[in-house]
């Protein structure tokens, strides 16, 4: 058993089949889903005509069987639907009711053991009037009353349907028989049409070889012709040829006699250039040998001075270093000195007095010599003047002040020496740096350049090398293309005098045979004459042929005019044998509809006996029930029922 889902992918794959036409689900309890896969089957397959779905619930879901009898309202294709044990409503009675009134294809329809019930049983009944094609439909097992299904059973409709249907396969198979036979009358005219199209194409095509065959033979004669014409003005040319070469070689042996001569002269200037030239080549070898040699010189000494300048960095690097070490070491003596000061001058503040105003009066005599007089003997000597310890404090207070400008001016010295040294010893590092870095190239450029020195110098070597070579091999294929020049013309001055000979030789052939040609070409004027009236004569015939032809193909055309005319008949015969066709159809089924109405009164008739034979039934059947009871009631009633024995 399937499930739903499998049966709805098999469904779906089965939409677009054009082989399958008959299809078995029975079984499968296929519902909701299972009914819109049918629906959609239905609605896109176009060649299946039996479908068995018994056993199912299609019918249990109305919505889904209303989308399923949709689909079939609009197939074209089915033709026998089971329906059997499939919960069937009477609104899905309706519902297919409703999709018969709809459906052209439908021929048997099978809804025993559903619960259609008395109003589908009516739905189905009330369709069948607008339904073309059903002739079967099975409602047993459905709770329909008895009258509903003998209505089923003697409906007109369905008869009505079956004898359509056989009428109209009849109707087909006739159709198809005399479409048969007016297509073999149609095949075989046109057979015997195309028959006399190819034996006029091929008398056509034979008178056409023919003339093809003969304008082909006129084209070989006249060729033949032309080409002995071509022939003989061709000799004539090679006669007026051979003499104006035999002439030119004539001249062109004084022209090679003459070319040889100055050949000789050109070959002596030749070599006398050669030599020259390999003169001029070996001073320019030289030259270059010397310029070389010259470049190898300047560039070893463009590598001294580069070694000499590494030579005079690494010097100066060196007095930098040594400068570097005496500023430092003076640095260290000047910190010393200036602690020293530092502590004597805390001891010597007097001295210090005694040495300033000595210093002060120093100075001002040195003042008075600049100005160019002499200091007064009062101020010469200190202890003159009658304010000296005044002067004392003044001194001790200068001093004083002078110390403290010297202090303040020995840390500002000391400070300042300090960030200039290390500012210098900054610098001089970064000079060293630069001058390792400076030296580092200069050597990588001494490398560079004593590479590319030896490289020049190789380089020339070779170049020198090759020049000898070349110059060498230039001279070996001058004189080897001068000796085949001279091998070459002393050949054509040979094959001249030959030509010359070959010439005189071959202008006498040509003479004889201008005369055998002239003797061949009266011979082929006369046989172009013979051809041309043979030509003549077989132009008449070809004439009288096509004319014999003409009438032929005129006949042919009556004769197939004929045929037409017979064929044109025919058809009237078959277009009127339709006709008759139809007016049988219409008779046939205004006969049926007769007898429908015959056989209608007389199953009228019928269900009237067989209601009163049931009713005469009934009444026998309740006759013998009172007969049976009473002779029951007899039986026990009467003293043989005491003594009978036990069964």
């Amino acid at each position: 058993m399937l499930s739903e889902e499998g049966a709805a992918l098999l469904l779906q794959g089965l939409c677009s089949n054009v082989v399958v036409r008959l299809l078995d689900l029975k079984g499968n309890n296929l519902r909701a889903a299972g009914a819109e896969a049918l629906g959609r089957l239905l609605r896109q397959n176009k060649c299946i005509q039996n479908l068995t779905l018994e056993w199912n619930n299609l019918g249990a879901w109305e919505d889904a069987f209303a989308t399923f009898c949709g689909a079939l309202a609009a197939n074209s294709a089915l033709r026998q639907l089971d329906l059997r044990n499939n919960q069937i409503s009477h609104k899905g009675a309706e519902e297919l009711a409703l999709a018969l009134k709809s459906n052209a294809s439908l021929q048997q329809l099978d809804l025993r053991w559903n619960n259609v019930g008395l109003l589908g049983g009516r739905a189905l009944v009330n369709c069948l009037p607008s339904n073309r094609t059903l002739w079967r439909l099975e409602l047993a097992g459905n709770s329909i009353p008895s009258d509903v299904l003998r209505a089923v059973g003697t409906e007109q409709a369905m008869d009505h349907n079956q004898d359509r249907q056989t009428t109209l396969q009849e109707n087909q198979a006739r159709t198809h028989m005399l479409s048969k036979e007016v297509r073999y009358l149609r095949e075989e005219k046109s057979k015997q049409f195309l028959g006399l199209l190819e034996t006029i194409d091929k008398q056509r095509e034979e008178m056409a070889r023919s003339s093809r065959a003969s304008a082909a033979r006129m084209g070989q004669l006249q060729e033949a012709l032309n080409e002995r014409h071509s022939i003989i003005n061709a000799l004539k040319a090679k006669l007026q040829m051979a003499e104006a070469a035999l002439a030119l070689s004539e001249q062109k042996a004084q022209d090679l006699g003459e070319l040889l001569a100055t050949t000789e002269q050109e070959l002596r200037g030749l070599a006398q250039r050669q030599a020259k030239e390999h003169r001029l080549e070996q001073q320019e070898a030289a030259g270059r040998e010397s310029q070389l040699l010259r470049d190898l010189s300047a560039a070893n000494e463009k590598n001294l001075l580069l070694q000499n300048q590494v030579d005079e960095l690494e010097r100066k690097v060196k007095s930098q270093q040594e400068q570097l070490f005496l500023t430092r070491q003076e640095l260290t003596t000047m910190s010393a000195e200036l602690k020293m000061r530092a502590v004597q001058a805390e001891g010597g503040q007097m001295q210090a007095c005694y040495r300033g105003t000595w210093r002060r009066e120093r100075q001002g005599q040195a003042g008075w010599r600049v100005l160019g007089l002499r200091k007064p003997l009062k101020e010469s000597h200190p202890h003159s003047s009658p304010g000296l310890p005044e002067r004392l404090e003044l001194e001790k207070k200068r001093s004083r002040q002078s110390l403290e400008d010297s202090e303040r001016l020995r840390f500002k010295e000391v400070e300042h020496m300090t960030r200039h040294l290390e500012e210098s010893e900054r610098a001089m590092q970064e000079r060293v740096q630069r001058l390792e870095a400076s030296r580092l190239s200069l050597e990588e450029e001494l490398s560079r350049a004593k590479v590319a020195a030896l490289g020049e110098r190789s380089q020339a070597e070779e170049e020198l090398i090759k020049a000898k070579n070349q110059v060498r091999m230039e001279e070996q294929r001058r004189l080897a293309h001068l000796e085949e020049k001279l091998q070459l013309l002393a050949q054509a001055r040979d094959e001249a005098q030959s030509a010359c000979l070959q010439q005189k030789q071959s202008v006498a052939d040509a003479q004889a045979r201008a005369g055998q040609l002239g003797l061949q070409v009266e011979g082929l004027r006369r046989r172009l004459e013979e051809l041309q009236q043979e030509l003549s004569n077989k132009d008449q015939e070809k004439v009288a042929e096509v004319t014999r032809v003409r009438v032929e193909l005129q006949e042919q055309n009556g004769r197939l005019q004929a045929e037409l005319t017979a064929l044109e008949a025919l058809k009237e015969k078959a277009a009127a044998l339709e006709r008759q066709l139809k007016v049988i159809s219409s008779d046939h089924r205004e006969a049926l509809l007769d007898r429908e109405s015959e056989n209608a009164s007389l199953r009228e008739k019928l269900r009237l006996k067989e209601a009163e034979i049931a009713r005469i039934l009934d009444e026998e059947a309740q006759r013998a029930v009172f007969l049976q009871n009473a002779v029951l009631a007899y039986v026990q009633g009467s003293p043989l029922r005491v003594l009978s024995p036990q069964k």
